[in-house]
Parts: C-alpha cells; structure tokens; sequence
C-alpha cells in the first residue's frame, strides 16, 4: 500500500476547502435577484483555471489566459451590481482569485506578469465595491482586509519566483559543468588513441621503404583519417567549452573494474550490496561507456546513502545484450535517513547524470519501484 505524499495531501486539503467555499457562495447566491447564474459561471471559470491538471492543460491555457480571463468575468459581474445592488461575494471567489493572483505572479512571463497581476489584483479590489450600496460603512474594511491578503499572496509568490530561478540557473550550471567533465573525458578518450594512431602510421610510412608503393596509399589515409578525427574532436571540446574556458577541474574517470570497488566500499552495518554482472559484460566496451556507467553506479549509491539509509539490500547489475549495456542500482529503502538536511544534496546530481548519458545516445530512468525502493536505471549503446 502506497503512503500518500504531503503534497498530495495538502493538494487535496487546499481543493477541498476551495469547493467548500465556493458552495457557500452559490448558497448565498441563490436567494438573490439576479439568481446564482452569474456567481456560478465566476466561479466555474475560475475554479477550471485554478484546478485544470497541469498534464491535461492544452497549449492555449497559458498562465496569462488563466488569470485574465477569470479576472474579466469577476469584473464584468462586479459591474453587473449597478442593477443588482444584492450581489455581494463570497469566500469562494475571493479565494479564487487571489490563486489566480499567485499564479499570475509565480508563473506568468516576465514581459507580462505586471499586467496579469494587476488585472487579477484589480479584481479583487474591486470586490467590495458591491457592498458600497448595501453596507457602505464596511466597504473601507473589505478593502483593507483585500489589500493585506494581495500583498501576503505577492509576497508569497514572489519568494517562490524567486527560488524558481535560482534552482533553474543551479541545473544549467550542472549541466555545463557536466559539459566540461564530458569535454575532458572526451579528450582523455580519444586523443590519445587517435594519437597513437597517428604516430604509429607516420612511423610505419618511414619504416617501409621496400613496398613504399602498396604501403604509402593505406597508411596516408590512416593519417588523413586520424588528423581529421583529431580535428572534429577540438571542434567538439570547443563547444562544449563554451568557445575555450578552461574547466577548473577534471574529475576522475572509473570503468568497470571500479565499480567492484564502489559496491565492496560501500556496504555497511546490516546493509548488503551485491554485484550481479553477466559474463557478456566484458572489459573491451569503449572506455567513455564504462566512465558513464561508473558514474551512474557512483551517483545511485551515494543517493541510497542520503535518502535511503533504512535500506537493507542494494543490488548493482550489469548486463550487455544486443549491443546495448544495462546498468542498474535497486535498493529497497523506504525513506530513511541519518543525513542532517545539508547533507541531502540539492537534487542535481541526476541532471548532470542525464546530460551525461544522453551525450552518448543513452537512457536513464530513475524512480520509485513497486511497492517500496528506488530504482536507477541507464542504457548506453555500445
């Protein structure tokens, strides 16, 4: 049985109290003159902008769709008071309105994000204006009262704007840094066979003077072919340097061989770690394939240890068939961690785990298993 996530949980909370409120708007609505035709269309439009699933959402509900138009409609029915003086407002559309002002300041583009929000704020200043006939002497109360709740939910939402960015820069700056290891790996990889290649053919030109006719052709195309792989490999380390900043660091390159090492070092107390390679899994598999699925198994274990030290079982497989090679890591950890928060990382070492896979035309999975554990899972072609 799957536990429910505190987001789920409070998801749920938030879209239970939004119906609840606005069931008592329609309540309140149906005994008035104008009927409660008009509260249930503001609340119906804005409650599918504000409740809409974000993977069901077509292309054309833009944030700035989903706060303006909802606004309009509260608008145009705040100046429907003038013939009916009885329409008040009630918790449900004050509430949904002032989601839609998150949203508007959240998520709207930045070239638009002022006049959404002024629109939806607007809005919902203007909803005491329907007491101004009927109680006139609160209406000064209702303003004020609207006034602290916009700056609260800016405030609010500019704060996770804000956190929204910087996690978005935080992931670039993976992914580049990632770039340069994958540069750096790049040139420790190729160049030096390529090199090789190349000394090694020059020598042999020199050294075959007997048959120089039937030798000279083969190995002036090595060399050609060498020289011209060398060059695609700098126009390759340049992009991904960004037009030639140095990386501050070289990381390390493991292989196959290294990942023995990573399970052996890395069982502890009542934890078990096993290392089931196939016999197709061979040590000739090109060296930036065994680097990448080094750094998969190294990347999966050090997350175990900082969001699942409950787990009992790790389990690393390697397996090859049909030209592709399959690495996993599986544990069945429930959650558990003796990490203080600091040390749980920020999230980023599976972005640059994925930049690095893809670069070779791989796949990474990573997610919960059924029931309970986690699951790391890459595919690289070799």
């Amino acid at each position: 049985m799957r536990s429910v996530s505190p987001r789920g949980l409070a998801r749920g909370f938030g879209v239970g109290a939004l119906l609840s409120a606005a069931t008592v708007d329609l309540a309140y609505a149906a005994g008035q003159d104008a009927g409660a035709w008009p509260t249930a269309v503001v609340l119906l439009v804005g409650g599918a902008a504000v409740l809409w699933p974000a993977d069901r959402r077509p292309a054309w509900l833009t944030p700035q769709v989903r706060t303006v138009v909802p606004a309009v409609v509260s608008g145009l029915c705040t100046l429907a008071t003038v013939e009916y003086p009885e329409a008040l407002f009630g918790p449900g559309e004050l509430s949904i309105l002032l989601c839609l002002f998150f949203i508007a300041v959240r998520h709207c583009p930045r070239g638009s994000v002022v006049a959404c929000g002024a629109l939806v704020g607007g809005a919902v200043l203007a909803l005491p204006v329907r007491a101004l006939r009927r109680e006139p002497d609160t209406m000064q109360g209702f303003m004020l009262i609207a006034l602290v709740l916009i700056g609260l939910t800016a405030g609010f939402a500019a704060y996770l704007r804000s956190m929204d960015y910087r996690r978005t820069v935080a992931v670039s700056e993976t992914r580049r840094s990632e770039r340069l290891a994958i540069a750096a790996d790049l040139h420790d990889f190729v160049a030096h066979h390529v090199t090789g290649i190349l000394v090694q053919s020059q020598v042999a030109r020199m050294m075959a003077d007997s048959r120089q006719d039937e030798l000279d052709p083969v190995l002036a195309g090595i060399e050609r072919a060498a020289t011209e792989a060398l060059a695609s490999m700098r126009r390759t380390v340049g992009v991904l340097r960004d037009a030639g900043t140095d990386p501050a660091d070289r990381r390390p390159v493991g292989d196959l061989a290294g990942i023995a090492d990573l399970t052996e070092g890395f069982a502890g107390p009542l934890q078990k770690v096993a290392l089931l390679r196939d016999p197709t899994v061979h040590d000739d598999l090109p060296h930036e394939v065994q680097a990448a699925a080094f750094r998969v198994v190294q990347e999966a274990l050090t997350n175990v240890r900082r969001h699942a030290g409950d787990a009992t079982q790790v389990t690393v497989r390697l397996r090859h068939d049909e030209g592709r090679l399959e690495v996993s890591v599986t544990d069945d950890g429930r959650g558990g961690s003796r990490l203080p928060d600091a040390a749980h990382g920020g999230g980023f070492g599976l972005v640059g785990l994925k930049e690095r896979v893809t670069a070779l035309g791989g796949d990474l999975h990573a997610g919960p298993r059924g029931g309970y554990g986690w699951e790391v899972r890459a595919v690289f072609p070799t």
